[in-house]
């Protein structure tokens, strides 16, 4: 059993557990730690490492991030803290672990699960994976190999900012039913098989818990499916990039 090591950064929580690299399965206990206030690089290093002793994990580590992060360095922070924009986060988190991190995307990464174990196992040509959630985040693969750091939520659509209005909260906070806010998804999803012509669109992020809502309100003009790793599809697809596993990708 091939066995990596995974931790899902989000803005309430940071997860982690070992991961079968072979089925996706968690391999141990998924721990969870409160996401530090403020959640600046050097506090959340110190969580990163807490993690790591918990489960007493000797190894390279995976790590899943709310931003664009090219080579291991942070370039965006449109959802969590503004001091992490221009950290590079692999050689920070390496230091304080005293094992090898590398850090991803978080949508890359739980597309990345989807991929290899999940709605998107075996599936060539160019597949879409959205989580919908807080924002939107996009995962994007083309015969199986990912363009990273595609940020698909920031279309502008209609003079907005795509998950402005389609992103899960944007129901909570627009007071608007699971109908009116699918089909402001339908439109997004439209604009985005507009411009990319994928052959399937996974949905996934927390609205995927609940797709009899809304999935089948939706006519894109592609194929759709739920995402099933639920929420270890961060934690997992961290793990695949522990050690740069996931495919030959230069991120």
């Amino acid at each position: 059993m091939a066995i990596g090591f995974g931790i899902d950064i989000g803005g309430t929580g940071m997860k982690a557990a070992p991961v079968d690299l072979e089925t996706g399965e968690l391999a141990g206990e998924r721990y969870r730690i409160d996401t530090p206030r403020p959640a600046t690089p050097e506090a959340m290093a110190v969580v990163l490492k807490q993690l790591i002793d918990f489960h007493d994990w000797r190894g390279p580590v995976g790590v899943c991030f709310p931003a664009v992060v090219r080579h291991g360095v942070v370039h965006s922070a449109a959802n969590i803290d503004k001091s992490w924009v221009g950290v590079d986060a692999d050689a920070l988190f390496t230091e304080v672990a005293g094992q090898e991190v590398t850090m991803v995307n978080d949508a890359d990464a739980a597309g990345a699960a989807e991929m290899r174990w999940g709605a998107g196992k075996g599936r060539k040509g160019v597949v879409i994976c959205l989580t919908f959630g807080t924002g939107i985040g996009s995962g994007m693969f083309s015969d199986g190999v990912l363009v990273p750091n595609t940020e698909l939520g920031h279309l502008e659509l209609d003079g907005h900012n795509a998950e402005s209005r389609a992103a899960a909260s944007a129901r909570e906070r627009h007071d608007l039913s699971w109908k009116e806010w699918a089909a402001r998804v339908d439109r997004y999803l439209r604009h985005v098989v507009m411009l990319f012509s994928p052959e399937l669109i996974i949905l996934g992020g927390g609205a995927s818990k609940r797709p009899d809502k809304w999935v089948p309100l939706l006519d894109p003009g592609c194929e759709l499916a739920v995402a099933t790793m639920a929420n270890n599809a961060g934690i997992a697809g961290a793990a695949l990039f522990a050690g740069k596993e996931f495919g030959q990708i230069e991120r």
